[in-house]
């Protein structure tokens, strides 16, 4: 299987974060993994970089990169970013 780069970039606001989680319950169909886990992830990176209560303009961008083993969740909004690894099925 080809090693999965994606970027996604979507306004802070909390109801747009919704395509985020639709996009990673693919993403996580697509590698095996569970959907439920990875969208609490999603969930937990996007309120340490763009809290809910951020009257915020800005976008968040999110980027998932596949590794040998694990994928790679970064989070970016303004000069905050954070990161999360899952755990790859062998």
């Amino acid at each position: 299987m080809p090693a999965l780069i994606l970027r996604l970039s979507v306004p802070a606001g909390r109801p747009y974060r919704i395509v985020v989680k639709e996009l990673a319950a693919k993403v996580a169909v697509y590698l095996g993994i569970d959907e439920q886990d990875l969208g609490a992830a999603l969930d937990r990176l996007a309120s340490k970089v763009a809290p809910d209560n951020a009257e915020d303009e800005r976008d968040i961008a999110f980027e998932f990169r596949q590794s040998d083993r694990e994928l790679l969740i970064r989070a970016r909004c303004a000069e905050r970013s954070s990161e999360a690894r899952h755990r790859l099925p062998s």
